[in-house]
């Protein structure tokens, strides 16, 4: 699903946020990504996103080469990804069905079909009663939901997850991490950048630490 080769980022002025790493995330595998701030996790969830590129090497995603795909097809790149962020993005003055319908939208789904589909994610993440709520009048824990809803309504190949629970509670954080597990068992390859180390322990997934822009523990053991 994933294959960097060499990946190094650095920006103005020398910093290098990403350091020649070389990693494989296969199809269907739930990782996450972590290490202290600063040690590259986000830079590389942008990179995944086609919203930076490398300085240095290449980078396969579901067998599209990114560092060669022409702007034009970025869109195209970004259909076959869900994304969660840690501060939810959700639109403001748009229920939850309508957050979660807009994907749809864009991409020209007739609006019986967004409609249906929206409401499905929402079930899936447990909020079906809550469809028509405003963000504001949400919980954390629920905003976060629907934005997992959003994600996930296009079927993704790909989930990525920057500090998906650096908001919530702790055991809010692991009712969301209960959520990915589920929607990596229904195929989907979820990657999560975290740096909560008690929530990676109790997942019991594969773990790939950076630091400093190195990968020191690819976690597979060997």
């Amino acid at each position: 699903m994933i294959r960097l080769y060499h990946l190094t980022k650095r920006y103005a002025g020398g910093t290098v946020a990403l350091n020649d790493i070389t990693l494989e995330v296969d199809r269907g595998e739930f990782v996450f990504l972590t290490g202290a701030s600063g040690a590259g996790k986000t830079t590389l969830l942008r990179i995944l996103l086609r919203q930076e590129l490398p300085t240095e090497g290449q980078i396969l995603v579901n067998g599209r080469n990114v560092t060669a795909l022409p702007a034009s097809k970025v869109p195209d790149l970004r259909k076959t990804m869900g994304v969660v962020f840690q501060d939810f993005k959700l639109v403001q003055r748009k229920t939850a069905l309508q957050n979660v319908a807009y994907v749809l939208n864009v991409a020209g789904l007739p609006p019986a079909e967004q409609k249906k589909k929206a409401f499905e994610a929402l079930r899936s993440v447990g909020l079906h009663h809550r469809i028509n709520v405003l963000p504001p009048t949400l919980s954390g824990g629920e905003q976060q939901r629907v934005a997992i809803a959003r994600a996930v309504v296009n079927e993704p190949a790909l989930l990525l997850a920057d500090e998906p629970t650096g908001n919530l509670d702790p055991d809010l954080a692991v009712d969301i991490m209960q959520l990915f597990r589920e929607i990596n068992a229904r195929g989907t390859t979820v990657v999560v950048a975290t740096h909560d180390r008690e929530l990676v322990k109790r997942m019991k997934r594969r773990v790939v630490v950076l630091d400093r822009g190195k990968v020191v523990d690819d976690g597979k053991g060997e």
